[in-house]
């Protein structure tokens, strides 16, 4: 039994929080709400973000403690990708820095084109970082049914401590080593579950959307490659797994974004009507801009990239993707 804090009580954190405690562990969720302390509090749910779920009543919530997460074994950052690097200067000037920080956010810094690790690193360079990542629906992780996540680390000791730490029966982990490939794969998910969400909006057929599931893997691996990463990391969970699971179903925010956009629906009203944050918008930014720094053909990203963040006309996209040149698959 270990000391977690877990910072963000959106669906997510809430979710492995569920897991964590379940595992025999001392949960400290802590959330930015007074409302979302007193409902787990007083009513072991979180209905905002995980209606119908209850929530284990082991589990204490608090309003963000920094006190703490300084006294944590553990900390997992479950917070938007985008403000990482608030909460590590917050973790920075309370001389958190021992403990394993473990990024669950999916995304990359789109100021700093970044990855979230190298954004903790540059604050807290003693504490030992580690990526978790997969095919999650946060509802169904929630609900103890069966799933299988990576748990990436660069110190293989720490990974397989962290992964022992997170494993229960319905929640199963595996290690790796390689934190970028893992962190790339992440990022890269939800742009393509966006162009998903558009291709079935448009009627395009099953076919358009395995081929853009396909050649939207490959812009993955070519990003990864160009990081430094492995890869193989990209056909394991964190790659292929999470892929597949937010590109075909309508539980995933982004291909439900892309949907929206596809029938119609502009990206402002989508947004101010949405509650939760579709992680994909801020990763078109980041990721074409790593992408066009490194050189790396990512023609599909940059497509969504224009529809989501340059407000370009879907129709005349689509169609000047479609009017690329022909290449070799591999």
């Amino acid at each position: 039994m270990v000391d977690v804090s877990i910072v963000g009580a959106g669906s997510w954190g809430t979710a492995l929080a569920n897991v964590l405690a379940d595992a025999g562990h001392n949960v400290l969720l802590h959330a930015r709400k007074n409302t979302t302390v007193s409902e787990i509090k007083g009513k072991n749910t979180n209905a905002s973000y995980l209606p119908n779920i209850k929530i284990n009543p082991k589990i204490n919530a608090v309003l963000v403690d920094l006190t703490a997460i300084k006294k944590s074994d553990v900390v997992f950052l479950v917070v938007p990708a985008q403000t990482i690097r608030t909460i590590a200067v917050k973790l920075a000037s309370n001389k958190c820095c021992s403990m394993p920080l473990v990024i669950c956010s999916k995304g990359i810094e789109k100021k700093s084109y970044k990855l979230l690790s190298e954004v903790l690193v540059e604050y807290l360079p003693k504490a030992p970082v580690a990526v978790l990542s997969g095919p999650t629906f946060a509802r169904e992780v929630a609900a103890g049914l069966p799933t299988a996540v990576t748990i990436a680390c660069q110190d293989k000791k720490t990974g397989n401590r962290l992964s022992r730490l997170i494993a229960t029966p319905t929640f199963r982990t595996y290690y790796s080593n390689d934190i970028v490939g893992t962190q790339i794969g992440g990022a890269v998910k939800n742009i393509l579950a966006i162009a998903c969400g558009i291709v079935v909006a448009r009627n395009f057929g099953e076919n358009a959307r395995a081929a853009l599931i396909s050649r939207g893997l490959a812009e993955m691996k070519r990003l990864a490659q160009a990081k430094g990463a492995n890869t193989k990391t990209l056909m394991g969970l964190s790659g292929v797994g999470d892929l597949t699971l937010t590109c075909t179903s309508i539980q995933s925010r982004n291909y439900s974004f892309g949907l929206m956009l596809g029938k119609g629906e502009t990206v402002d009203t989508i947004s101010n009507k949405n509650l939760f944050l579709t992680e994909g918008t801020a990763s078109a930014l980041a990721v074409t801009g790593l992408a066009s720094k490194l050189r790396v053909s990512m023609p599909i990203c940059f497509a969504v990239n224009k529809i989501v963040n340059e407000r370009a006309e879907i129709t005349d996209t689509i169609n000047q993707l479609l009017r690329r040149h022909i290449k070799n698959e591999v």
